[in-house]
């Protein structure tokens, strides 16, 4: 089938809050975004027809554009008038996290290998894991059931075993499923989807146990050896039945679904898809954060591994509590630079919460959002880093009763050393005043080592850009691929610039990092950093010569004290060299000392109005 080069791409996400649309077109230029709408959701009452969202953030971008797309309530497809306008679109795509998103809870023998794998699986294919059950998770079997059914997960994944092991302890796990009667979170009238990706040895016993009271499908197991995951199978059964259970239920879907050229996906699963995708094309290692107001969804590409995690409490609006709860005051407080009591700063953050919609009214209240977000970013990383790990269970000899005696995790695939790109999403990231803010933000969470480029998506575009660049369809799928990476380079990423943060202990009074740049005006810059500093060089997105000397005990990639001669990027903020300590990195402990250097450090970036910086 000859392929069809697409003009106009009509693309929306349904958020829970929120229903954004997209309009991308081909130009002299290449594929481009070119107009932009959005609405409220209206998944619940009193609407309860997600399509009506839809229609008025796609309203929004035809009064944008000056572009005819609907007919009443239906899209069009593409015509040109005799007058030479446009009308219509040749492709809709669509995303979906409304009505919660997609709820899973998944299930595995052994909570630290196979439970693991198919908390991966999940969780790649873009849903919030609910809850992880294992033979070996210390919970008697009534209280196994009793979870199951307090939750009502939208579906169920279980694994357990490798391929012609034991099937005992699986089938012991689809006996307490049997036993819960597990009833959908959605729509009462059909039966709740499992998935089994398990020992094959055990689908016939499986299928008997759960064939007439779930809606049962067997896949290939997520673990057919202890040295190889096989998530794919899994996840692509994830995404068909949440378009042919959750998103069916949900008021309007069905509709909205006959609308599309492709399948709707989970938001998240969209991102990361799109993460994933980047992250191959470049052969880079990548890691995402989209901090939202309930949730922090954190993804990464390391050693051409994806892992995606969610940490569900820890969020800017209605989360924002917990992250104090969990970050402590001592740590918020360290990034606040001026003197405020410990109770005012938790009725302000308390404030939010009760007003989630709320932005910040003065500079005093944008710098304490910020110092949230600092604590908010860095648990979720550190949520991150502990799930993504190396397969257990490999140097073991392979016995059932060995696995359970397993304690610890693998080695953690995380290595900020190794991270090439890292890319920040949500409100307070994207929409910061400065982008000199999201920078800082991201380098105090993340405390990248190295030489990282750092950049933000600029009006949170990734999720429907990550379904157009999955559509499947043999026809469209290499210009929808084309349209979907040129728009993320040109209109979504905005290159902030690069991090240049040597690693290892610094020794006072000798010079951390030595730095010779050949500027793109042909000009030569050499400059010394003592410990401590943080200094931005303003500097366009074009290839900068760099020579980088470390001191003898410090590491930017190559080992302790060997330079390193490379090419340099920067961006809207610039090239910004951090000798404040990587391994381990401390804020002073005197509270006069830490304002100081933060207020220091903020003066430097040009982080706040100049005279608001004092």
């Amino acid at each position: 089938m000859a392929e069809i080069v697409l003009k106009s791409i009509l693309a929306t996400d349904c958020g829970s809050t929120t229903t954004k649309a997209i309009l991308i077109e081909l130009t002299e230029d290449g594929y481009r975004l070119t107009s932009r709408g959005e609405a409220p959701t209206t998944v619940e009452a009193p609407f309860e027809d997600v399509t009506r969202g839809v229609l008025n953030a796609v309203r929004e971008v035809e009064e944008l554009s000056g572009r005819q797309i609907l007919d009443g309530d239906e899209i069009m497809r593409p015509e040109v008038l005799k007058d030479g306008t446009h009308r219509g679109v040749d492709v809709y795509v669509s995303t979906s996290s409304a009505g919660g998103g997609l709820q899973m809870m998944v299930a595995g023998v052994v909570k630290s290998m196979t439970g693991e794998s198919a908390q991966r699986a999940a969780l790649g294919a873009g849903s919030i894991v609910m809850d992880v059950l294992a033979s070996n998770d210390g919970r008697l079997p009534h209280q196994k059931i009793e979870r199951i059914r307090q939750l009502r997960p939208d579906m169920i994944l279980l694994s357990g075993g490798i391929d012609g092991g034991t099937i005992s302890h699986v089938v012991e796990l689809a006996e307490i499923l049997k036993a819960a009667k597990p009833k959908p979170r959605l729509g009462a009238s059909y039966k709740l989807p499992v998935i089994y990706a398990g020992n094959n040895k055990a689908q016939e016993q499986i299928l008997e146990t759960l064939g007439d009271i779930t809606d049962l499908d067997i896949v290939e197991n997520i673990r057919p050896v202890l040295e190889r995951e096989n998530l794919k199978p899994s996840r692509d059964k994830i995404h068909d039945l949440f378009m042919e259970h959750v998103m069916a239920q949900a008021p309007g879907y069905k509709k909205l679904m006959s609308w599309t050229d492709a399948p709707i996906m989970p938001t998240p699963g969209a991102v990361g898809a799109l993460i994933e995708m980047i992250a191959r094309r470049d052969d880079i290692s990548v890691v995402g954060v989209d901090i939202g107001g309930a949730t922090t969804d954190v993804f990464s590409v390391f050693k051409k591994t994806f892992n995606r995690t969610v940490s569900a409490n820890l969020g800017m609006s209605y989360s924002i509590t917990n992250v104090l709860a969990e970050a402590t005051m001592a740590n918020v407080m360290r990034w606040v630079p001026f003197d405020i009591d410990e109770k005012d700063l938790a009725n302000r953050i308390a404030n939010k919460m009760i007003r989630p919609t709320t932005i910040p009214q003065s500079l005093e209240e944008l710098k304490i959002e910020q110092a949230i977000a600092r604590e908010a970013l860095r648990l979720s990383f550190v949520q991150h880093k502990s799930f993504a790990v190396s397969l257990k269970g490999i140097q073991t000899e392979r016995t059932i009763s060995d696995a359970f005696e397993q304690t610890g995790s693998g080695d953690t695939l995380v290595d900020l050393m190794e991270l090439d790109l890292l890319i920040g999403s949500g409100g307070v990231l994207s929409h910061a005043p400065r982008r000199a803010q999201s920078t800082k933000m991201m380098i105090d969470a993340f405390l990248p080592e190295g030489i990282t480029q750092l950049a933000v998506d600029s009006i949170f575009m990734m999720p429907q850009l990550g379904v157009l660049a999955n559509v499947d369809k043999p026809e469209i799928r290499e210009s929808a691929e084309k349209a979907a990476l040129e728009v993320f380079e040109k209109d979504c990423l905005i290159r902030l610039g690069t991090c240049i943060a040597p690693a290892g202990k610094m020794k006072s009074g000798r010079t951390a990092l030595t730095v010779k740049l050949k500027m793109p005006d042909g000009t030569t810059l050499q400059k010394e950093y003592l410990p401590g500093i943080l200094e931005v060089i303003q500097a366009p997105k074009e290839a900068i010569e760099a020579e980088l000397i470390p001191d003898k005990n410090l590491d930017l990639g190559k080992g302790d004290g060997i330079p390193i001669e490379t090419k340099l990027y920067g961006g809207v903020v610039g090239l910004v060299f951090d000798t404040r300590g990587r391994r381990p990195f401390s804020l002073p402990e005197n509270k006069e000392e830490r304002i100081r250097a933060l207020k220091l450090w903020s003066k430097a970036m040009e982080e706040y109005p100049e005279s608001e910086a004092k």
